[in-house]
């Protein structure tokens, strides 16, 4: 008997994440940073600004206690920069990588599982985000903290 989907719906979602062809271009990291070429980065279970990497609450779903439900939040966090300053054009390529993700999360015809992290959850999609925006040695910076919410049945 399984206690939680959440090991699979990671592991699945970097998958969907990594064969994404929209971010063949990006980094996808499982959890925290380490010394990491690439200016266009996605982690997935971090977020900088700490806390947890996936967040769950289960409870029985209907009389018998036979199954649970399980609703968990996974921290994901994406980032940009270049060696200039222009704060525009950072700000509009981190949404563009986060607009990545969540259509790397739609049914289509060729990936009719991937709302389900294929076949890990009963759903998943994109919910919060937070933006920051900084200058360092590197130039402009933009971030963009989300979450991928998810619902299962255990």
């Amino acid at each position: 008997m399984l206690t939680s989907r959440v090991p699979a719906a990671v592991d699945s979602l970097l998958a969907i994440l990594r064969a994404a062809p929209a971010l063949a271009d990006a980094l996808v990291v499982d959890g925290p940073p380490i010394q990491l070429a690439g200016n266009r980065r996605l982690y997935v279970g971090w977020n900088p600004e700490g806390g947890s990497a996936v967040n769950l609450v289960q409870d029985f779903n209907a009389a018998g206690a036979r199954t649970r439900d399980e609703d968990f939040a996974i921290s994901c966090y994406a980032e940009v920069w270049s060696g200039d300053t222009d704060m525009q054009v950072q700000r509009t390529a981190v949404f563009s990588l986060v607009a990545a993700v969540e259509t790397a999360l739609r049914a289509t015809d060729a990936a009719r599982e991937a709302p389900t992290l294929n076949g890990a959850v009963l759903w998943s999609h994109l919910t919060t985000g937070d933006l920051s925006q900084f200058q360092d040695q590197e130039g402009a910076r933009a971030g963009l903290a989300f979450t991928v919410m998810c619902r299962a049945r255990i």
